[in-house]
């Protein structure tokens, strides 16, 4: 029984990397995962931990409940008094007065039945963090060979699928990239995701081996593997083509790197930890940057052609257009349609605004924004304090980078809107809020082989 907990969250996590890699598509796959999702809330919440939450993991599960609170308050029906005086409310209320009709009770949201749907989304990430936080049903060792598992999988596939062409059989969604390496996604630059974010789980694997004490022969061979997966990755990058997969693996290179350099226990100068988060800077504006083949900002937003740049600029007018209160979960292709030019609409639309930021202020207004700011505040926290304790969780560092690398990205896409990536998101922050030290972990594991009293859940 022991042993299934610590692979509950672990297995999850294999769910949803495997059947969660689209939004637009993928209905029933992500059903499936919603509804697993449900029994595993439930447990959390109903269940008592066996072990007092620390407080990074209560602020965490805080701040998860403040998120839900902004969307549930986007579904409370308003009388027609307040939710007239809202801004880009004006248009809803002419149309009644237009059919002749009185105005009723509606939701802040203008369109409630997408933020209903929209929210369902949430759960395959909030089952993995309560899973881990709450259930403690976890090994990191097992989630991070799940990762690294699924992400050698998927190279291998996107190999088939790029070599058999716009036809190959092995795509898994109809509403995908053909042509290009997708493995278990839709979006090629998802699967980049995943690939950057394997890299400092696969150094988290190699310093827990070497912090639990293995002969120096055993680490070698060990090395050697985690080397060749690594080199799997890159020849996984090189296939994807994405920009800002290449661009991001130069910071989780270079984080992973410190990991290693740092795995005895030295405190890191401040200097050294600003290299990271400048690199992860750079990494965004070269994609920002990049010339208009890579469907960024460039010449095609002059031109008229829907990309990037003007989904950008269209979408943060609209967003003035609705502050403070945003237009509500899940709204934004309708708003954005009816901030388009008649004239210039095309047979494509733009089904995100491709920054979740973006698109985050234009549907939750002031209050999203709010609740972003503070989870922006407890990861950087986390991470200064993550990486300067000088007994370290591999782990933990493994997820500040994971996380960060989601982060940046997220700037240029919408990563966090799929389920596999979103999942991988919550683990991340998850061993981030309840690290363990390598020494502590080694005098876990060491009276558990001894038969003594240590049966924490998140032993190793």
């Amino acid at each position: 029984m022991h042993a299934f907990r610590l692979g509950l969250g672990p297995f999850y996590l294999l769910l949803c990397l495997l059947i969660g890699g689209a939004s637009a598509a993928g209905i029933w796959g992500n059903m499936l995962l919603q509804l697993l999702a449900l029994p595993l809330i439930f447990a959390a919440v109903l269940t008592k931990p066996s072990a007092p939450l620390p407080v990074p993991g209560r602020q965490l599960l805080a701040l998860l409940a403040a998120l839900a609170a902004v969307i549930a308050v986007q579904l409370v029906p308003l009388p027609p008094s307040i939710w007239t005086g809202l801004p880009g409310r004006g248009p809803v209320a002419e149309g009644f007065a237009a059919a002749g009709r009185p105005l009723p009770w509606l939701t802040l949201s203008l369109a409630p039945y997408r933020t209903v749907a929209s929210a369902l989304w949430l759960l395959p990430a909030a089952a993995t963090l309560l899973a881990i936080l709450r259930l403690r049903a976890f090994k990191p060792t097992l989630i991070a060979w799940t990762v690294i598992g699924v992400t050698a999988v998927s190279v291998a596939i996107g190999g088939v699928q790029v070599g058999g062409g716009e036809t190959s059989p092995w795509y898994f969604y109809a509403i995908t990239n053909y042509g290009a390496s997708v493995g278990f996604f839709s979006n090629a630059n998802h699967l980049a995701t995943l690939l950057v974010c394997t890299i400092p789980f696969l150094t988290a694997l190699y310093l827990h081996a070497r912090a639990r004490g293995h002969s120096s022969q055993r680490a070698s061979g060990l090395l050697v593997i985690l080397a060749g997966a690594l080199g799997v990755v890159f020849v996984g990058l090189a296939v994807n083509r994405s920009l800002a997969g290449v661009g991001l693996s130069v910071p989780a290179l270079a984080a992973s790197a410190l990991m290693i350099l740092s795995r005895r226990g030295r405190r890191m100068p401040r200097w050294l930890l600003l290299l990271v988060p400048l690199l992860l800077v750079a990494s965004v504006a070269v994609v920002l940057s990049a010339p208009p083949g890579n469907n960024q900002i460039g010449e095609e937003v002059r031109s008229g052609r829907e990309t990037r740049g003007e989904s950008f600029s269209r979408s943060l007018a609209a967003a003035g257009d609705y502050i403070p209160a945003g237009s509500g979960i899940g709204t934004f292709q309708e708003v954005y349609r009816s901030h388009e030019d008649p004239a210039a609409i095309e047979s494509v639309y733009m089904n995100h605004v491709h920054n979740d930021y973006i698109e985050l202020l234009l549907e939750t207004g002031v209050p999203g924004m709010a609740v972003l700011a503070l989870f922006l505040f407890w990861w950087a926290r986390r991470t200064l304090t993550i990486w300067r304790d000088e007994e370290r969780d591999h782990f933990a560092l493994a997820g500040s980078i994971a996380s960060g690398v989601i982060l940046a990205h997220s700037f240029v896409d919408y990563p966090l809107r799929t389920a596999a990536i979103s999942a991988l998101f919550a683990v991340s922050v998850a061993l981030m809020a309840q690290p363990r030290s390598a020494k502590r972990a080694r005098r876990r594991d060491g009276e558990g082989e001894r038969g003594g009293g240590a049966r924490h859940l998140s032993a190793d």
